[in-house]
Formats: C-alpha cells, sequence, structure tokens
C-alpha cells in the first residue's frame, strides 16, 4: 500500500518538504523579530526622525546680527521760547535681532534696540529710548552674495525718564516726565551682503509709527544703521 501510494502520488514528498521549509523560514523570521529588542527599535526611530529633522534644517535659516544705528525724527516748526516736545532724534543706538526664514522665503524677525548713551530732553532732563518689534519678513535674493529683507510688524517703545539735573530755561516751566510704554507699528528693510562665507553687513533703514507719543514732537519715527551677523543653515 506504500509503495502505491509512492507511485500514484510522487510529489507528495516533495510538496511536503516545501511546506516544511516555508514553516521553518516563517518561524526563523518571528524568532528573529523577537530577539529586536523595544530600545532598538526606539533607537531606529530615533535615528530616523533625527534624519528627517536634519534635512528639514538644512533647507531652513536663522539670521543672528548686531547692529548700530541712530534715530531722525522731524522737528516742530516753532520759533517761540515756549515749551514745546522735542524731536526724538540723535544719539547712537545699539542692537541686535533674530530672524527665522523658512524655505519659502518667509519667516518672522526679531529685533531691538536702544540708546547706548543718555540723552538730554530738552536741555534740563536725562532720559533713554528702547525699541523692539516681531515682524512678519520676506527675503528676495538680488544678487550672488546679496539679499534684500522686507518686513513689517508690531511692538513698543519704552521711554526711560530720570531725575531732572538741569534747571529749566522755558518761560512757560518744565514738567517733568517718569518711565512710559508706547506701542508702535513697525516697517523695516534693508539689503545684506555676504562679504565672507556665511557673514554679511545689512544697510538698513526702520520706520516707526508710534501714536500718542506726547513725549516727543512727531508719532513718525526713523532709523537708519548696519547689521553684521551670521546665517546659520542653508541660505
Amino acid at each position: 500500500m506504500r509503495r502505491v501510494l509512492n507511485l500514484q502520488f510522487p510529489d507528495l514528498k516533495r510538496k511536503s518538504a516545501l511546506g516544511l521549509l516555508m514553516i521553518a523560514g516563517r518561524r526563523g523570521l518571528r524568532t528573529c523579530v523577537r530577539r529586536v529588542s523595544a530600545k532598538e527599535w526606539q533607537l531606529t526611530t530615533l535615528f530616523l526622525a533625527l534624519a528627517a529633522f536634519g534635512s528639514l534644517a538644512q533647507a531652513q535659516q536663522i539670521d543672528l546680527a548686531a547692529n548700530g544705528s541712530i534715530l531722525w525724527s522731524p522737528k516742530a516748526n516753532n520759533a517761540s521760547q515756549a515749551f514745546i516736545p522735542p524731536p526724538e532724534k540723535g544719539g547712537v543706538f545699539g542692537g541686535a535681532s533674530l530672524q527665522y526664514l523658512r524655505p519659502s522665503r518667509f519667516g518672522l524677525n526679531v529685533e531691538g534696540a536702544f540708546r547706548a548713551k543718555e540723552g538730554l530732553y530738552n536741555g534740563y532732563q536725562y532720559y533713554r529710548p528702547i525699541l523692539y518689534d516681531v515682524n512678519g519678513v520676506y527675503a528676495r535674493r538680488l544678487g550672488p552674495k546679496t539679499r534684500g529683507d522686507f518686513m513689517a510688524g508690531i511692538g513698543g517703545e519704552t521711554l526711560l525718564f530720570y531725575q531732572q539735573t538741569v534747571p529749566c530755561r522755558y518761560n512757560g516751566g518744565c514738567r517733568t516726565y517718569v518711565n512710559d510704554n508706547h506701542f508702535l507699528v513697525h516697517a523695516g528693510f534693508g539689503v545684506r551682503y555676504y562679504f565672507w562665507r556665511a557673514f554679511f553687513a545689512k544697510p538698513e533703514v526702520h520706520y516707526y509709527l508710534i501714536p500718542n507719543n506726547f513725549e516727543f514732537h512727531s508719532d513718525h519715527v526713523f532709523r537708519l544703521g548696519v547689521s553684521v551677523g551670521h546665517t546659520f543653515g542653508g541660505r
């Protein structure tokens, strides 16, 4: 009987051997999967995440810069000796900026500037203005090493007033001011030039609209200066 079965079904043994090999292969694969620990899976996932983040970060850009500038504002056309608010201008300002730029050339900019040396308000009281703002920014390439930065946003002005140190010289008297804060709207433009690798210099102009800037003659203030900085990431 056994011989008849072997003659009638010559592929029975072959199929059985093939099935056994398939079963053994599946068991071996399951065994290999079980031997991969949870920690190894976590390390693999972390490696893949870091690789993806690295490729994304290379396409983005971060700019860090320090700047020096001066303020300018229109003055009152009044020749009388009565007390009038002075223009907000003059002095040397120092500051810094941090800018984040996406591959789409849009990004965010945060910056601030303060007067390095106290100013003399109308000749009788020392003061120091501080300007700071947050902006949306758009960058456009102008040449192989040149790029234009256009920005607009909102911010604030902090005015620090100190004790009166000089006698008032106005017939109508002098008002002594205390520290104050003002909301402002900002717009700016700069042209950066990469003079060495990722280091750049950027001449820039900033316009501030400061509503109710009553300590000074005008609500319109301009800041002109130059930034020097470094670019991190792909340009």
